[in-house]
């Protein structure tokens, strides 16, 4: 599943290509990835010009002029492409988004995707975002954030940093070297750590995403323009790598169970 860093990525390159231009209508294959019915969405974004594109969480969200948000989720894995005027289009796409000078942008879901449209003075009413807490590259997002919803939970801080309510854009592939890097087991309780082990988490998020954003995302994640990402299993710590060496103590690493999720650590790095 996507995670922050291919997000913004995305959506930077969205905003990079689409800004400016004027929307055209909608082909729409599978209507269920909407939010209103076919022809309601097709009517509302016709004659809309893009503003920007960014990231929230998981989502990118697209300004439409006219006080439109144009509201994207990739669900587990999507291709979601650029195509220039006269160029062909992707196959399979469940929706795409047609432009007046001929460009088009094509959604291929892996599983269920949405690609929904809310006025933006309402977008607090949008049941799947209006939840959505700040993303650690939000500048909201700060050490003092962290330590406050640390603070106020006896859940484990895995289970805290994969809630979207609490941090948003985290998954479970990203979180496993996030706390590698901080030196934290994924059950310690949120509210159980030191200042200086949020300290270490904060800084470890930062590191763990903003790497990967310079790699380009995850290999197998591909971007507006077809082109895979550049993280690949030579960039992981410890995740997935059960039965291989610590790379900072050489100890085995381990898999275990943290409720529905497997998490990936050292023992002797990560004590619980």
């Amino acid at each position: 599943m996507p995670e922050l860093p291919e997000i913004t990525i995305l959506a930077q390159q969205m905003g990079q290509q689409l800004a400016g231009r004027r929307l055209e209508g909608a082909d729409v294959v599978q209507e269920k990835c909407l939010n209103l019915p076919k022809d309601a969405f097709c009517r509302a974004i016709s004659a809309r010009v893009v503003v920007r594109s960014y990231p929230k969480g998981k989502w990118v969200f697209t300004e439409l002029d006219g006080g439109y948000h144009l509201l994207l989720n990739l669900g587990m894995g999507a291709e979601v492409r650029y195509h220039a005027p006269g160029s062909a289009w992707q196959p399979d796409y469940q929706v795409g988004l047609r432009f007046d000078d001929g460009a088009g942008l094509s959604c291929r879901f892996w599983w269920l995707g949405y690609v929904h449209l809310m006025p933006s003075d309402r977008l607090s009413e949008h049941k799947l975002t209006a939840g959505l807490a700040v993303s650690p590259l939000d500048p909201a997002f700060t050490l003092e954030y962290l330590a406050g919803v640390l603070s106020k939970s006896r859940t484990a801080v895995k289970t805290v940093l994969l809630d979207q309510r609490k941090v948003a854009g985290i998954g479970n592939v990203y979180v496993q070297d996030i706390l590698f890097r901080a030196g934290l087991h994924p059950l310690r309780p949120g509210n159980g750590l030191r200042l200086r082990e949020v300290e270490r988490l904060y800084d470890s998020i930062h590191a763990q995403l903003e790497m990967a954003i310079s790699k380009h995302g995850l290999l197998y994640e591909r971007d507006l323009y077809g082109q895979e990402g550049g993280f690949g299993m030579e960039e992981y710590l410890v995740a997935y790598k059960e039965g291989k060496p610590c790379p900072v103590c050489g100890t085995t690493i381990a898999k275990i169970k943290t409720g529905s999720t497997a998490s990936y650590i050292c023992p002797n790095c990560q004590v619980l």
